[in-house]
């Protein structure tokens, strides 16, 4: 029996929720954000109906966020090795849940949750439930997740989120706020090597600036918080008359900011800024930074979202 030709969408079904006028897609393959628009206007920059997510367009970053080196890594006793996607720089990158399809668990019109298990495997040796949220609202979109162990032992954990901002314009022309007191040094591999201060320097976005010519593909931390325990990162256009703010809770502790320099094809570089919340920082599980060991039974959770205006 043939399937139908929607079935054969390369990123799966897709979910449309509405709230007033913001209209957000979700697809299935990865809980992926694939499209977030409010009056028409694009929030961040996705990807076609016809097309699969490229560069991270919207993905859910589980178990691990970006880089781990080789693919390696040991856990209590466990020694796991996940396969190098990317392979120039030989690394694992993003985690293991990118490319899984997730099943709907709940559907309104302006919020889905969806869940999908992440199987024992080389690469993650442990069972893992992982429900993502969205919703809608006049405010904004919130993104929800919980990581719940259906192992017997401790599971490591880390996630992340990889949304495009956009205002509609190049991002050289941007004013980009990023309140964090650190950076991570890398090496050639996106491999850390260390830590600085930022304030003072280029790679300072503590007060608000124009992104210019900068390159960014840089770690983040030391996030400065409001009063609310909220972390919130701008994107602005320089008149100040159309911004997106992204907002992550306590459960993020880095964030990820990557100006799109190689982004395929060439026509979409530095047309939008990924400014990724995530709990740990790169190679996390090589290093230990942040990783979070969930016991056997137990669960955790987080939110953050974004909110255009």
């Amino acid at each position: 029996m043939s399937r139908p030709a929607e079935s054969l969408a390369p990123s799966g079904e897709h979910y449309e929720l509405r709230s007033g006028d913001h209209r957000a897609i979700v697809t299935e393959v990865g809980a992926t954000l694939r499209h977030y628009s409010v009056h028409g206007v694009d929030v961040i920059d996705g990807f076609g109906a016809d097309e699969r997510s490229s560069d991270g367009r919207g993905q859910v970053l589980a178990p691990w966020p970006n880089r781990l080196d080789a693919g390696r890594y040991r856990f209590d006793d466990h020694d796991a090795r996940a396969a190098l996607d990317e392979p120039d720089r030989n690394n694992a990158i993003h985690g293991l849940v990118r490319w899984l399809p997730f099943r709907a668990t709940s559907r309104h019109d302006s919020a889905i949750e969806l869940a999908c298990v992440l199987h024992p495997q080389p690469g993650y040796p442990w069972s893992l439930e992982l429900r993502i949220g969205y919703r809608l609202d006049d405010g904004g979109l919130a993104v929800s997740f919980h990581a719940l162990n259906r192992s017997s032992a401790p599971a490591p954990f880390g996630i992340g989120f990889h949304p495009y901002l956009t205002i509609g314009m190049p991002i050289d022309r941007a004013v980009l706020r990023i309140p964090a007191g650190q950076r991570t040094l890398t090496d050639d591999r996106g491999l850390p090597t260390g830590s600085e201060p930022v304030a003072g320097s280029a790679f300072d976005f503590t007060t608000a600036k124009t992104v210019g010519t900068m390159q960014l593909d840089t770690c983040y931390t030391d996030l400065v918080r409001d009063s609310d325990d909220i972390a919130r990162m701008q994107i602005v256009t320089p008149e100040g008359d159309r911004r997106v703010t992204l907002w992550a809770d306590g459960s993020f502790h880095h964030v990820m900011v990557y100006t799109g320099d190689t982004v395929e094809p060439a026509s979409r570089r530095r047309h939008a800024v990924a400014v990724e919340p995530m709990s740990c920082p790169p190679n996390a599980f090589r290093s230990g930074a942040d990783v979070i060991a969930i016991e056997p039974g137990a669960g955790i959770e987080g939110r953050w979202g974004l909110q255009p205006s």
